[in-house]
């Protein structure tokens, strides 16, 4: 669950970032002074579009690899974790390869997700993704797994959906399963006014999490009948995030490469 909770906060902050630039943080420039964004997409009922969550890898071995690597990360244990890596050709894709040949594997995951980071950001994120049970084969890669899996759905009806609803495709995510309560507010004894199907949801950009980190993080979202309402973050994946890559040599798993991490100025 903490890889889910993880993403939410990423997402909430992504949302964030969109709704005060649109545009501008996409394409690393400030807004000009003055400038004041649009306000979000009014809510109304929208077409489902169907989404079928990502499937756990069935590799037992994976299991114990990733039970390991949560291990470590609960440690901080760097040392052990540089084994876990491979020592060369580990990459770091962005809009390029940002691994660094020079560097071991280790350093350049460290950099990729900032393990040296003061509040220990980098290791919660490594003991998120240990949690995260599923990963598919690159098509770019054979016998390299990312994680987490991309879930299941009709690019185009995405692509429709966002032009019709006049949103962006950053705004939707979808739940990881079927039946996920929709509260009348953010808390979790408040009123349920829906349940999700296996369909993709909107989260409204004024998302934020709650004041006290003690609190449950809800998210609001429009649903697609037209209402309003608030989930628990931990229920509702975003499309598109960060993923940690493995692969599999001797019967024995390594993190081989990353995706996404840490803005390069």
């Amino acid at each position: 669950m903490q890889r889910r909770l993880l993403a939410a906060l990423a997402f909430a902050a992504g949302l964030a970032a969109f709704a005060q630039q649109p545009g501008f943080a996409q394409q690393g420039q400030l807004p000009l002074p003055g400038f004041r964004p649009p306000p979000p997409a009014p809510i109304k009922p929208y077409q489902t579009v169907a989404v079928t969550p990502p499937a756990a890898l069935n590799d037992p071995s994976f299991t114990t690899f990733r039970n390991q690597l949560g291990e470590v990360a609960a440690h901080k244990d760097r040392a052990a974790l540089a084994k876990m890596v491979v020592t060369q050709n580990f990459f770091w894709m962005q809009d390029k390869n940002l691994a660094d040949p020079h560097k071991s594997g280790i350093d350049n995951l460290a950099k990729a997700i900032e393990l040296d980071a003061p509040d220990d950001s980098g290791w919660q994120i490594l003991g998120g993704f240990a949690t995260e049970p599923s990963a598919a084969e690159s098509p770019q890669q054979p016998g390299v797994f990312c994680a987490p899996a991309d879930p299941k759905l009709d690019p185009s009806a995405l692509e429709a959906l966002a032009k019709a609803t006049q949103t962006d495709p950053s705004e939707w995510g979808y739940p990881n399963q079927n039946g996920v309560e929709v509260h009348a507010a953010a808390q979790p004894s408040s009123q349920v006014i829906e349940k999700l199907g296996a369909n993709l949801v909107r989260v409204l950009p004024d998302t934020s999490p709650p004041a006290n980190p003690n609190q449950p993080f809800f998210l609001h979202v429009a649903t697609p009948s037209g209402k309003a309402g608030y989930v628990d973050a931990q229920l509702v994946s975003p499309l598109g995030g960060d993923q940690i890559c493995y692969s599999k040599q001797g019967g024995a798993w390594t993190i081989t490469g990353y995706l996404g991490g840490a803005v390069q100025q």
